[in-house]
């Protein structure tokens, strides 16, 4: 399978169980603030670390659900960023799936365009690697929050919020690549 065609296929499981969960909460979310999210994503990042290093699971869930999580809190971060956080539910779940799909359309082009110019470097790397990444974008973002999104010279909170979710999907799809090896042993 190619890049875009796995991104593409886990992408879609994403979009499904954040689409069930809408059924079930609404669009809740709209009450955080994007700082709340990046403590969210923290949370999911610290656990897969957690997992990854002592591999003692006490929850039960592994850390794919984490990944899925990373994923979709980030997009939620994204609309947050792009709507402003609310103080009431003021979304319907139609719209939510809109902005869903704009900004993981978004993201798949973003991934695309950064594979082109790393040449796939990512398929190398250790998906420890990509936690540590994660890790390292949210300081990055939470610095940024704490100087109420200024920066001189780097990218912003969104493009944090993407490489986020970028990570996430190589993690999930390096995950995918090896279960398939170990089903064809």
């Amino acid at each position: 399978m190619e890049t875009e065609e796995e991104f593409r296929l886990l992408a879609k499981e994403c979009r499904e169980l954040f689409q069930r969960k809408l059924g079930d909460y609404g669009a809740s979310w709209r009450l955080l603030r994007p700082s709340s999210l990046t403590d969210q994503i923290f949370i999911k990042a610290k656990r897969i670390r957690t997992l990854e290093t002592t591999d003692v699971n006490m929850v039960g869930e592994g850390i794919r659900p984490e990944l899925i999580g990373i994923i979709n809190y980030s997009i939620v971060g994204l609309i947050q960023l792009e709507k402003g956080y609310s103080d009431e539910v003021d979304m319907s779940v139609e719209e939510a799936m809109g902005e869903y799909d704009k900004y993981m359309e978004e993201a798949i082009q973003l991934m695309k365009r950064k594979n082109h110019d790393y040449g796939e470097a990512w398929r190398g790397m250790r998906c420890s690697s990509y936690t540590d990444l994660i890790l390292t974008k949210l300081n990055r973002t939470k610095q940024i929050e704490n100087h109420e999104g200024k920066t001189d010279v780097s990218e912003g909170i969104d493009a944090n919020y993407f490489d986020m979710l970028n990570y996430a999907m190589f993690y999930l799809i390096k995950m995918l690549e090896n279960e398939s090896k170990e089903n064809n042993l």
